[in-house]
């Protein structure tokens, strides 16, 4: 059964240009779905499998409380491996054909308040990595930008002067993000002695680093992000997803247009970035209900 799963891993990082996090999540998904099927249903070829087995394997995930979302989205990694098995005539049908895709509930983001963030982006700078974590806090709040897209960052995808940074978002699609004022000023003085400090001698391209002087990874963003918001005093549940959530819901929230906010956010359906719509109005609700004398 594992025959082909190098030549579908390749494809999807070759043929479909998907970033190594997206290619690591496929993996996951399949190797789970392949040991249920060998475990669980004796499967041992996947000329074997029917859309029965899909359906019994949707039907475990549901009864081990699997969300919704979960369960879509191993589906979707299902369907597109029986799809390359088909299409590389590897099988002769696809039994994930027309099985219906559970709905996803649709939660409001968590997003800060713009206290929070005022908190979040005031802390002290008095070494080398305090001057990295406000640059970092900075850009990500001023720019939206994932979590990965951010240690991803190099040097040379800083445009200071122009006033705009350069990033690669999902399937490789570059996009041109504006850097305000008080962001340009954090990167700048991070730049200025702060990321030399930390990379010494070393040759790294990456604009962020650890304090060994390597590029920074996601764990340890978020492991930074947890640890500042304690220190400053930002007691609400916080992911790096929160600054990018707050950047999209603060900006319509001061009249900014929803297709910029898309482009900014690389979203590739402006359908994805209209949930930020609902959360503005949720906000306005609750405005309305604290101060309005009949609400």
């Amino acid at each position: 059964m594992w025959d082909d799963f190098n030549d579908f891993l390749h494809y999807l990082t070759v043929e479909r240009g998907l970033s190594d996090n997206t290619v690591q999540s496929y993996k996951r998904d399949l190797k789970q779905y392949f040991s249920y099927l060998k475990e669980r249903e004796a499967v041992t070829d996947f000329d074997q499998v029917t859309r029965h087995h899909i359906m019994q394997y949707l039907y475990t995930l549901n009864d081990k409380g699997r969300s919704p979302s979960t369960i879509a989205r191993l589906l979707s990694s299902i369907r597109l491996y029986h799809q390359f098995l088909v299409r590389e005539k590897k099988v002769d049908k696809d039994p994930s054909l027309h099985i219906e895709t559970p709905k996803k509930e649709r939660k409001l983001p968590k997003i800060l308040s713009s206290q929070d963030v005022e908190k979040l982006l005031n802390l002290t700078v008095t070494n080398s990595l305090d001057a990295r974590n406000k640059a970092m806090l900075e850009m990500l709040y001023a720019t939206g930008l994932r979590v990965s897209e951010l240690v991803s960052l190099k040097v040379s995808d800083l445009h200071l002067t122009m006033g705009f940074v350069r990033c690669l978002g999902k399937g490789e699609k570059e996009r041109i993000v504006p850097l305000g004022d008080m962001a340009r000023e954090a990167v700048e003085k991070y730049l200025q002695g702060a990321r030399q400090a930390l990379v010494k001698k070393k040759k790294t391209e990456e604009l962020f680093v650890n304090h060994h002087g390597n590029a920074l990874s996601r764990q340890g963003f978020w492991k930074i992000l947890k640890a500042v918001a304690r220190d400053v005093g930002v007691n609400n549940e916080i992911t790096p997803h929160t600054l990018r959530h707050s950047f999209a819901t603060h900006l319509l929230e001061n009249g900014a247009d929803l297709r910029a906010v898309q482009e900014m956010l690389g979203h590739a359906d402006i359908s994805t970035t209209q949930i930020y719509t609902h959360v503005t109005k949720t906000r306005l609700q609750d405005v309305y209900r604290t101060f309005h004398p009949r609400a």
